[in-house]
């Protein structure tokens, strides 16, 4: 009788989850012809599997005192696809044009070559989606541990090596100031042409130059353990995202210009832009569905 229950089960389970996938394609299928032309797939760069030394993201205390986050080896079982230029101002206009995106905030000088800029998370993530819809393929912003992995050795780790000392904070004050002032970087908010910052060893281009990158990670506030260990508790903020660029930084999802407020914690950045990966794992069998509709309909 049980196993009978079971059975049934599995079997009213397998029809709901067809029922929410024949729904999803259906509504796919019924925006098509307000959506527009099909645009080619970005440019992008495989990272092959292997893992990288993750600096975790957020706010860790030990005692209630700020320390560095752990160092974390993060693993990767299958390649990475991550754009080889940030969207550029072209790319988001056809999306604008299509009804799909906001228009980005007020932007800097610049070809429509050029990195778009003024952009929220809610901005990409409207753009990621229909990128997805009219190319066929998924497409989603990179968790930071991701964007960590492609970007290499042009991922700043932003541990200060500075030990807590709960009767004097300014430890950690002096020791983020003098790292800021070490790095010598000169405030340049212009956008650059793509090419500008060069290459990294992956051939990924302009990484932690002036236009900082959205991930999709939540900002995190956890507690660690005389050891190091992170403790299972851990408070997630998702409406402040990590974005990653010449340092880390947390934003407010809706904000578009850093210098206007809205940076948690930081320096604020010179510019917000994105770059997408091609998630080919996820909803593999949706986009082959979608992409087989679309040669039927040719």
């Amino acid at each position: 009788m049980r196993s009978g229950h079971k059975s049934s089960a599995l079997v009213l389970v397998s029809a709901i989850a067809a029922a929410l996938f024949s729904f999803e394609l259906i509504g796919w299928i019924a925006g098509q012809s307000a959506a527009g032309p099909e645009v080619a797939a970005p440019e992008t760069v495989a990272i092959a599997p292997g893992s990288t030394a993750y600096r975790a993201s957020g706010e860790y205390l030990r005692n209630g005192v700020p320390v560095d986050a752990p160092l974390i080896d993060v693993g990767f079982t299958s390649p990475l696809y991550i754009m080889k230029y940030q969207v550029s101002v072209a790319d988001y206009a056809r999306c604008v044009d299509a009804g799909a995106c906001e228009p980005a905030g007020a932007r800097r000088a610049g070809d429509n070559a050029g990195p778009v800029t003024g952009i929220s998370f809610q901005d990409a993530q409207s753009y990621a989606t229909w990128l997805s819809e009219r190319t066929g393929q998924v497409w989603r912003l990179p968790r930071d541990e991701e964007w960590a992995h492609a970007a290499g050795s042009r991922f700043f780790d932003d541990a200060l090596g500075a030990g807590s000392d709960a009767n004097d904070p300014s430890r950690r004050w002096i020791a983020e100031y003098r790292r800021n002032a070490e790095r010598g970087v000169v405030p340049d908010p212009e956008p650059k042409p793509p090419g500008f910052y060069g290459e990294n060893e992956h051939g990924i281009s302009d990484l932690s130059g002036n236009v900082w990158e959205w991930t999709s990670s939540c900002y995190v506030r956890a507690k660690v353990t005389d050891i190091g260990a992170i403790e299972k508790e851990k408070t997630a903020n998702c409406g402040v995202r990590v974005v990653e660029g010449r340092h880390r930084a947390y934003m407010i999802f809706f904000v578009r210009d850093a210098k206007g407020g809205g940076c948690s914690v930081g320096t604020p950045p010179e510019n917000l832009g994105f770059r997408l990966v091609r998630d080919d794992n996820r909803v593999r069998n949706f986009a082959a569905l979608k992409a087989w509709w679309r040669t039927r309909m040719q």
